[in-house]
């Protein structure tokens, strides 16, 4: 007996062929297609900083084409069928992705966000390290961690050390530098309007990150937390690391809390650090994401759009 599994593809080039190239991909799988719906989200604009609300980047026009299909096997192998390589696009310009149409259905949903890079354009420490002088040196951390070349939890010892001596008001003025990622905006507003909780989790810095939180209304925000001794950084932290296991217990624990089932939780990031969170989520969801998390989250999104999130779930 088949079933009916949702595909979303997700493209930011101007189609002349009416999808056609997608619909025909799908069926040559042996998938029938029942109905499909294409959804265009207009380009957005930036949002400057003005003091009342949180500025956030521009962003370009895309298209969903949300496709249901009837398909004799398990989501997984349709998963694999349509995406062979999870490094490559299977039909040029789509981001292909199978979810189950149960999850738009659930009563409640939770969203949980990596913020550095997902919910924010910028990665926090980075921008901490330029005031410091070092941000060529922190960088090239901060990237080789994400990829999963280097511990996490050594490699953000060795970053905060560089900002030893530093006074504690560069933490409230990064965070007043930050800028949400386009479309962050949209899908935490596409949530809270059915009363879904939003939640961030990082392995940033919470000094920085708290005040973004609070304006955004999320529900919950964890990170870790810099060490201040007579004003300045001490180039430490305090208290356990915001790694990739202390993402994964944040899921379920906040998930606990709000009455959500683990399954009907959807979570999003981008770094090898976010792996076991958007394992442990109903939909886990790589965001223009380094290798080593596009090679096993359940779906992914390659273009700057942070709202395109809401397509899986029809929000």
């Amino acid at each position: 007996m088949s079933k009916t599994l949702r595909v979303v593809a997700t493209t930011q080039h101007i189609q002349t062929d009416d999808h056609r190239s997608l619909y025909a991909f799908i069926e040559r799988t042996g998938a029938r297609i029942k109905n499909a719906l294409p959804l265009t989200s207009a380009a957005l604009s930036e949002m400057p900083r003005d003091g009342k609300r949180l500025p956030q980047a521009g962003g370009h026009m895309y298209t969903t084409v949300l496709v249901d299909v009837a398909w004799k096997n398990d989501m997984k192998e349709l998963r694999q069928t349509l995406r062979p390589n999870p490094l490559q696009q299977a039909v040029p310009g789509y981001d292909i992705n199978v979810v189950d149409p149960a999850l738009s259905r659930a009563e409640k949903l939770m969203l949980i966000l990596d913020a550095d890079s997902t919910l924010l354009c910028q990665e926090a420490i980075d921008e901490l390290a330029a005031r410091a002088g070092v941000r060529h040196e922190v960088a090239e951390v901060t990237e080789r961690a994400m990829r999963g070349e280097l511990d996490f939890t050594e490699s953000l010892k060795h970053r905060v050390s560089t900002l030893k001596g530093q006074p504690v008001s560069v933490l409230a003025a990064v965070s007043r530098s930050l800028t949400l990622t386009p479309g962050a905006k949209q899908l935490v507003d596409a949530f809270h309007a059915r009363d879904f909780p939003v939640c961030v989790v990082s392995g940033g810095f919470i000094q920085v990150l708290e005040p973004i939180a609070r304006q955004l209304d999320l529900e919950f925000a964890r990170a870790n937390r810099l060490e201040i001794e007579s004003e300045q950084l001490t180039g430490s932290c305090v208290g356990t690391v915001v790694d990739a296991h202390v993402k994964q217990h944040s899921l379920q624990e906040w998930a606990k809390s709000c009455g959500v089932k683990t399954n009907n939780v959807i979570a999003v990031g981008d770094g090898a650090n976010d792996r076991l969170m958007l394992d442990a989520a109903g939909l886990g969801v790589a965001f223009n994401a380094k290798d080593a998390l596009r090679q096993g989250a359940d779906a992914q999104i390659n273009i700057h759009r942070l709202d395109a999130v809401r397509h899986f779930v029809n929000l």
